[in-house]
C-alpha cells in the first residue's frame, strides 16, 4: 500500500535526499551554469524519488506549484545568489503571503574536470510556512504603522510609497483588510516584476530562529 505524502514526510525525505545528492557526481551537470537547468534536474529527480514511495498530486501549470495538495512549492537556488521567480497573482501577496508554503534548496555547485561530473552540495533546506511568505520590509512597515495607531490613509500612503502595484480603490480595500486582520511578518524579499522575484538570504539567516521558518538541513 502506497503511503500518502504529507508535509512532514516531504520534509524528512527532502533532508535525506539532499544529503545523498550532495555526494552524487552527475555527468549531466558538468559545465552547466544555467541555474534553471540545474533546478529542473534537481526537482525532477526528487519528484521521481517521491513518486516511487508515496502517492501525491503532481503539480501542473494550472496550479503553478509542485505539490498542490500540500500547498507547497519547491525552489532550487544557488548560494551565490539565492533567489528565484514565482507567478504574480496579486499585490496582496506582498502583504498576506504567497498563498502556499515554500521548500527551498540552496546549493553550491562543484565541477570535477577529471571525472567530467558536476555535484550539487546542498547547503540549506528550509521550509517556509505560507504564513511567513510575505515581504519582510512591507510587513514590518505595516506592523509599525499599526503600533502607532495608523489608519486607512496611513496604510494607503505607505503602499504608494513602496510602489505596490495597486490603484487607490484596491489599496483602500487592502488597508481595510489589514485593519481587520493584521498580517504576519513575512521573511521573504519580494521584488516587483512581471513575475515576483523572491530572495532568500533572510530565511537562510532566520531558519530555525522564528516560528514558521524551519531548517530541514
Amino acid at each position: 500500500m502506497t503511503l500518502t505524502l504529507t508535509v512532514e514526510l516531504l520534509c524528512e525525505e527532502s533532508r535525506k535526499f539532499a544529503k545523498a545528492e550532495s555526494q552524487h557526481e552527475e555527468p549531466a551537470l558538468f559545465g552547466v551554469t544555467d541555474g534553471k537547468a540545474v533546478g529542473t534536474y534537481f526537482e525532477h529527480k526528487l519528484q521521481k524519488h517521491l513518486r516511487g514511495k508515496y502517492s501525491c498530486q503532481e503539480g501542473s501549470s494550472a496550479t503553478g506549484i509542485d505539490f498542490p495538495d500540500l500547498e507547497v512549492d519547491m525552489k532550487v537556488t544557488s548560494i551565490a545568489q539565492p533567489q528565484s521567480s514565482c507567478p504574480f497573482r496579486s499585490a496582496r501577496q506582498k502583504i498576506f503571503g504567497l498563498g502556499y508554503s515554500l521548500l527551498v534548496f540552496v546549493y553550491e555547485k562543484h565541477d570535477n574536470p577529471k571525472r567530467k561530473t558536476g555535484r550539487l552540495d546542498i547547503q540549506h533546506v528550509i521550509y517556509v510556512d505560507k504564513s511567513r511568505t510575505a515581504d519582510y520590509q512591507i510587513t514590518m512597515g505595516i506592523k509599525q504603522i499599526m503600533e502607532n495607531q495608523g489608519n486607512i490613509d496611513d496604510l494607503v500612503a505607505f503602499m504608494k510609497d513602496r510602489y505596490l502595484p495597486v490603484d487607490d480603490i484596491v489599496a483602500s480595500e487592502i488597508a481595510n483588510e489589514i485593519l481587520r486582520n493584521h498580517p504576519n511578518i513575512g521573511y521573504l524579499t519580494i521584488s516587483n516584476a512581471l513575475q515576483w522575484r523572491l530572495q532568500y538570504r533572510r530565511i537562510i539567516q532566520e531558519a530555525g530562529q522564528v516560528n514558521g521558518v524551519r531548517r530541514i538541513l
